[in-house]
């Protein structure tokens, strides 16, 4: 018998912090950019505060880590992650986000913070 790849217990608790909306989007994003918290702000037209709330529950759990640019951080997805075909398997199902990176770009805010 098959062994499975994550356990119930475990899948709850990464499908409950992938219920939300911006931190489900921002998982899509950073799985293809690193982005820093400003460009987030940018993004999801949310304070500075509640951005760094969402990234350190994807933080806490491990499914993001930093990168320190000068003074900046930059966060990307943790592919290291344990469960992290699980959180793809639910990725690729979303549809493209390039676009929010495109429209930073086309308005000069892409790591405006740099």
């Amino acid at each position: 018998m098959l062994q499975p790849t994550i356990e119930i217990d475990k899948a709850s608790i990464i499908l409950k912090l992938l219920g939300d909306e911006t931190r489900l989007t921002m998982l899509k994003l950073m799985d293809e950019h690193a982005c820093c918290v400003c460009e987030f702000v940018e993004i999801f037209q949310i304070s500075q505060p509640a951005i760094s709330q969402h990234l350190r529950k994807l933080k806490d759990l491990g499914l993001v880590e930093e990168e320190r640019r000068g003074q900046w951080i930059f966060y990307s997805m943790n592919n290291n992650h344990e469960y992290y075909a699980f959180i793809q398997a639910v990725l690729k199902q979303l549809p493209n986000q390039n676009y929010r990176i495109k429209k930073l770009e086309e308005e000069g805010t892409r790591i405006s913070c740099c």
